[in-house]
């Protein structure tokens, strides 16, 4: 196990190896980029295609628009990546119960599992910025006396639209992981199957669970930004980098300010899941991938 020191240099190559990797390549490649056959392979290197950067991070300090009284890039991003962060994390929750859910299903019915596990499988095929039109439309026409439907449930549906998958996928893994001789001892004790469940199935799919949260939760979060643009919800990092990506042309770091604020929303989600594995750390015997 790598100690915190190690894991620290890791984290820090991890930045400094893609940042190194543009420069490099903004100092020796063509100004115009690199093209076969009329189609764009590499991207252009000039100031306004692809600013150093440094370029990018100082306009994170600089005032968001011209106007008297501006407040800093880094403030609106802030802000719009609180309620991306917000929207996301009702998605993810959303995903989460809906995914175990289904996994528990799965695991008590074997005819559940043939019939269900294809439909969970086909249902990540569909595009993602083809279906959030239609869920703002469908939950539009819903009707519950004074309850209004907001644009931002339909957000927070198509996040966990992402998030469930992994962790349907992950948690009957890890339902089905205890060996068979360990099944017996419970029904040794004469235990039915909810209890053997609590007792050994569930702590024994922490290992494939924690991994399945942390890619559900990036998921939520790559969900919520793209139905962001797709739905048109105004306030979040989604509908920023649309509206800063026109400004590129007067102001080329501008777009990667909220470019920036979605790749934090990633990490923090990330670093929740993560102190989720701190206090189940005792059940973490080695995690398994999805």
């Amino acid at each position: 196990m790598r100690t915190l020191p190690a894991r620290l240099l890791w984290g820090l190559g991890g930045v400094l190896v893609p940042v190194m990797a543009w420069e490099l390549y903004k100092a020796l490649g063509p100004a115009e980029g690199i093209s076969i056959g009329g189609v764009p392979v590499l991207p252009r290197t000039t100031d306004l295609a692809m600013p150093h950067t440094w370029t990018m991070l100082a306009r994170l300090f600089a005032p968001e628009s011209s106007a008297a009284g501006a407040a800093p890039m880094w403030t609106a991003v802030l802000q719009a990546a609180g309620f991306t962060l917000g929207i996301a994390g009702a998605g993810w929750l959303i995903g989460t119960v809906v995914g175990l859910g289904l996994a528990m299903l799965m695991q008590r019915f074997r005819s559940a599992n043939s019939a269900v596990l294809p439909w969970i499988i086909l249902s990540q095929t569909v595009p993602l910025i083809a279906i959030a039109p239609l869920v703002r439309r469908w939950g539009s026409q819903l009707e519950f006396g004074p309850f209004v439907w907001e644009n931002w449930m339909s957000v927070a549906v198509i996040a966990a639209y992402l998030a469930f998958f992994p962790v349907a996928v992950g948690a009957l893994r890890g339902f089905g992981a205890p060996e068979k001789a360990h099944e017996d001892l419970m029904h040794t004790y004469a235990l039915g199957w909810w209890q053997t469940f609590l007792r050994l199935r569930l702590p024994a799919s922490v290992p494939y669970l924690l991994p399945a949260l942390r890619l559900a939760a990036a998921s939520a979060v790559v969900g919520t930004v793209v139905a962001e643009v797709s739905i048109g919800l105004r306030g979040g990092i989604g509908r920023m980098i649309v509206e800063f990506a026109a400004a590129a042309g007067g102001d080329p770091g501008k777009p990667w300010a909220p470019i920036f604020g979605a790749v934090v929303l990633g990490l923090a989600a990330v670093g929740f899941v993560a102190l989720i594995g701190v206090l189940l750390r005792r059940y973490r015997r080695g995690e398994q991938g999805v």
